[in-house]
């Protein structure tokens, strides 16, 4: 089997690292590095398992242009970068490629929008990839071609189309009609009131897509209870407003090149930042792969 691109959901990385490892890990200069600690383990844990012939790091835009103008809400209620992370960050772009991981940035985009377009690109191309992300709303870009690692207690797991089902209980290409009918919080969509994943499942799953909800909350001769029928139909624009949210935007790439680990730089990094029980797992890969 040919091996896959891996694409990172580096920001999602950052942040589950940098809560998961204490602050007390302190590199050079006194400074926390426990989030680009955590973030090199767990690429080089995935590199380990799946061989990938590219690592391409995804970076974005807190919160989309299109998004926000959208719904101003959107991301409103994220609090801001822990300065303990703000300086980690800005070093991440420069640690990663020692590694030899590139870095993409989607500008006023998200790194969302860069992970599905790469998918695209890489099936178009005949390739697979791997979506390394702890985002669902990625969900919508599995396939035979596209497989989501998402992060979890006990390692990572493989989430193809039928994990997709089986955790939200709708295909991929319906995670964005989910998404504009049950919400989600932690981006700040309200969704459609009172209706939660449940309820939101089962109107797809009968109806097929939110346009078809929609039509069906307004024709009176549909089985819908008069509570589904009047959130439906309270402001049916905004809800399809946030499918458009939801759904992946394409970015035009170039398929990224083959790039194997570069363990000896990587180690010099490492180092030079003080994480020197990394530097030693590098040093330990370059010494095996001679």
């Amino acid at each position: 089997m040919a091996a896959p691109l891996l694409a990172v959901d580096t920001p999602s990385l950052l942040y589950r690292a940098f809560f998961a490892l204490p602050k007390s890990i302190k590199g050079a200069g006194g400074k926390p590095v426990n989030a680009l600690l955590g973030t090199a383990n767990m690429l080089l844990q995935a590199c380990g398992d799946y061989c990938p012939r590219a690592v391409v790091c995804c970076f974005g835009a807190e919160a989309g242009a299109y998004r926000v103008k959208a719904f101003p809400a959107y991301h409103a209620d994220r609090p801001p970068m822990p300065p303990e992370l703000e300086h980690q960050w800005a070093l991440a772009p420069d640690f990663l490629a020692a590694c030899g991981w590139s870095s993409l940035d989607a500008g006023e985009l998200e790194a969302d929008d860069l992970l599905g377009s790469l998918a695209a690109l890489e099936s178009g191309a005949g390739g697979k990839t791997l979506i390394f992300s702890g985002d669902r709303d990625m969900f919508q870009c599995a396939s035979e071609q596209v497989t989501v690692l998402y992060p979890a207690r006990g390692g990572p797991q493989l989430i193809g189309p039928a994990g997709v089902r089986e955790r939200s209980g709708v295909d991929p290409s319906q995670i964005p009609d989910l998404i504009a009918l049950r919400g989600d919080p932690s981006d700040g969509i309200p969704g459609a009131k009172g209706i939660g994943e449940k309820g939101a499942a089962l109107l797809l799953g009968q109806y097929g897509s939110l346009e078809a909800v929609l039509a069906a909350a307004e024709d009176s001769a549909s089985e819908m209870t008069v509570r589904t029928r009047a959130a439906l139909t309270d402001d049916p624009a905004l809800l399809s407003s946030f499918k458009e949210m939801a759904t992946l935007q394409p970015i035009k790439l170039k398929r990224p090149q083959d790039a194997p680990l570069s363990a000896d730089r990587g180690a010099a990094a490492a180092r030079e930042l003080g994480m020197n029980r990394l530097a030693e797992r590098l040093e330990k890969a370059s010494s095996a792969k001679a």
